[in-house]
């Protein structure tokens, strides 16, 4: 491991000073658990680590029933499961936060990293996506918010730009009538990494057909995938197993997996059917429950 300098400021300003001081070279850490094992192997030559977790607006939880759920970009996954407000009204962040690696690494491991490594199989993007999320971004002269679906551009990058800092993720208050999931494939029980995921919402309107709908998948494109046209095609339709294939099938041929170690394209692209299927299925039944 190449030797680099460490900061932890207290406050928003003094962690995007440094940020800015120092360039692409620094790097904000949260949790830690990706950029210390990337430093580690030599895949990042960060010279300063900015330590975010000492700051109060970064480790915060609120809920609002008109203006939502917001959560700081340090908050650990195991903090943010546990807390009721969230568990009561987003199951489906619940989902995919909770099975971000084991007990240990939930408690130091963060969502605002999880988006910001931006690795294809990120578990809990997906589920952002089709909640609409909204990433905050400070920088020394401005702040401006990102909806999570455009956050990440390629593996590994992101639009943050040197000099800013994820502060936040803000998602909207459950709609009337709404419910979604996240459901993942891995090899293991646990402790792995997605070979296919997907993530879904519904809103029914008053006469049970769907008023609108989300579907966003994981590990089967360069980065976290957004299938607008999967949720339209439900949009009039009743929440039947024969609408959620056909929006399946659109996710598939929407998807653009690769073959490595861990499954080939056909298989991911299979899973995809299967995985988008349930995950309309699951956010269906919490409609009305």
């Amino acid at each position: 491991m190449k030797p680099f300098a460490y900061q932890a400021p207290v406050s928003i300003e003094a962690a995007v000073a440094l940020l800015a001081e120092y360039g692409p070279r620094a790097r904000p850490l949260a949790g830690g658990t990706d950029l210390l094992v990337q430093l580690r192997r030599g895949a990042s030559d960060a010279a300063l680590l900015v330590d975010v977790k000492r700051i109060p607006d970064l480790t915060r939880i609120t809920f609002d029933p008109v203006s939502g759920l917001t959560f700081g970009a340090a908050v650990s996954c195991a903090e943010l499961c546990e807390h009721p407000d969230v568990r009561a009204h987003y199951p489906g962040l619940v989902d995919a936060v909770r099975i971000i690696g084991g007990a240990a690494i939930q408690n130091r491991a963060t969502v605002g990293g999880n988006l910001c490594n931006a690795t294809p199989s990120g578990d809990s993007i997906p589920a952002l996506i089709v909640l609409g999320a909204e990433a905050q971004l400070t920088g020394a002269d401005s702040t401006r918010c990102v909806p999570v679906r455009d956050f990440c551009t390629a593996p590994g990058k992101t639009v943050r730009q040197p000099g800013e800092m994820l502060v936040a993720l803000r998602v909207p208050p459950p709609a009337a009538r709404s419910g979604a999931a996240y459901l993942r494939f891995i090899p293991r029980a646990e402790m792995d990494i997605a070979v296919a995921g997907a993530g879904a919402w519904l809103q029914l309107a008053a006469d049970g057909t769907i008023a609108d709908a989300r579907i966003a998948l994981s590990a089967v494109a360069p980065t976290p995938l957004f299938v607008a046209e999967a949720g339209a095609a439900l949009i009039g339709q009743r929440p039947t197993e024969d609408a959620f294939a056909a929006a399946a099938a659109i996710a598939q041929e929407a998807c653009r997996p690769i073959t490595d170690v861990r499954g080939t394209a056909e298989q991911r692209r299979h899973l995809v059917g299967v995985l988008v299927k349930r995950a309309l299925r699951m956010a269906s039944e919490r409609v009305a429950s």
